[in-house]
């Protein structure tokens, strides 16, 4: 078997159904471990489109294997078709949406449609009088110029409310281009091009590829989004207080030079009491914002409770004196508050707790001596 039989001969298309259930399995195992870790709806609506897509090229691949090609057979593959179309691309907006009862209303809708436009299939043999071949035909016309509109409506209205924009416009394009090359094979070559029977073959598999990198990548994203939101501050996007001292405790065990700087807002609970909690998360944002641009080439900052906040320094070359004193200053003309700030640097023999209180210690000295101003641990 050389290359052109793998391309043109009798088993190309069973090849093609096969790399294509393939492919449906992976998406499968991923949806379904999805659903059953989030329970969301847009999972389960992926699942089921995909064990519907498979059905449909599982009964290709027997229909196939036992030459078997009614009029019958094909109208089932083409319901199956269009109704698996729609609910893989509701499955998809789903994965990053709520679904409400008017998408629901749309997108069930056009599964009726669809089957409305079916009817076709048994009323073209009474109202037209043709050869068995043409009316053969004609009994699905309908149902693949739908494809059609299906393709357009999902391909204008879907993307502004999904992540991948791109890569799901591009399998849609592909999708149509598959749809177009369908139908002229079929209608003007009587399924008999060689080239056009290839891109029938072929681009159901760029298609369904597709499909997998942006369900897999989507996955990536919910577990990037996961591990993010366990090490960081939901309120101020810094490290949390667990993963701050984790990472301190890593520099410590190896004795690498590092500086703590400690700080805390002056008179937050008034600030709180006066104008507001809202104004209070105002302020807490825009501190945690100034130390995460003054540290982003230095090392780390983290929200250590309250509003407490800490860098770890990495870079021994920093002169924490004038890094501290800059970060005071930036605090101080770029909000409504002040902060009393301290600092330590590490030496041998200490922990990571040892470290961080004496940061605290230089902090608790700033602020009992008047506020707003830097202190060294000494």
């Amino acid at each position: 078997m050389n290359v052109a039989d793998l391309l043109f001969g009798d088993l190309a298309s069973i090849i093609s159904i096969m790399i294509v259930l393939v492919i449906l399995v992976l998406m499968f195992v991923m949806s379904v471990r999805l659903f059953l870790d989030r329970r969301k709806k847009g999972y389960l609506s992926m699942t089921i489109s995909i064990v519907i897509v498979a059905l449909h090229y599982m009964l290709q691949f027997y229909l196939k294997l036992h030459a078997l090609d009614t009029s019958l057979t094909a109208y089932i593959l083409l319901v199956l078709k269009i109704i698996s179309f729609v609910l893989l691309n509701m499955g998809i907006y789903q994965l990053y949406n709520k679904t409400k009862r008017k998408q629901y209303v749309f997108f069930y809708g056009l599964i009726v449609m669809g089957l409305i436009v079916s009817l076709l299939h048994f009323f073209i043999p009474r109202m037209y009088s043709g050869t068995e071949e043409q009316v053969k035909l004609l009994q699905d016309l309908g149902l693949e110029l739908y494809v059609f509109l299906l393709i357009f409506l999902c391909f204008y209205l879907i993307p502004p409310f999904i992540g991948q924009q791109v890569k799901y416009q591009i399998a849609l394009t592909v999708y149509f281009l598959n749809q177009t090359a369908h139908l002229i094979n079929v209608y003007a070559y009587s399924d008999a091009n060689r080239w056009f029977s290839l891109a029938d073959r072929g681009l159901p598999l760029i298609y369904y590829f597709l499909l997998f990198m942006l369900l897999f990548e989507r996955i990536v994203e919910l577990m990037q989004a996961i591990y993010n939101s366990s090490i960081t501050d939901g309120l101020t996007r810094l490290y949390n207080r667990k993963f701050f001292y984790n990472r301190v405790t890593q520099y410590v065990q190896r004795h690498l030079p590092i500086a703590i700087l400690f700080s805390d807002i002056d008179n937050f609970k008034k600030l709180n009491d006066t104008k507001g909690h809202q104004m209070g998360d105002d302020v807490l944002k825009q501190v945690a914002q100034i130390l995460k641009d003054e540290v982003e080439e230095y090392g780390i900052a983290g929200r250590y409770g309250g509003e407490e906040m800490v860098v770890m320094v990495t870079d021994p070359s920093v002169k924490m004196e004038e890094f501290a004193e800059r970060v005071r200053k930036r605090i101080e003309s770029e909000t409504i508050v002040t902060a009393s700030i301290g600092f330590s640097k590490y030496k041998s023999g200490l922990s990571a707790e040892e470290l961080i209180k004496q940061a605290d210690e230089a902090m608790y000295k700033a602020k009992s001596t008047g506020k707003n101003k830097v202190v060294k641990y000494a």
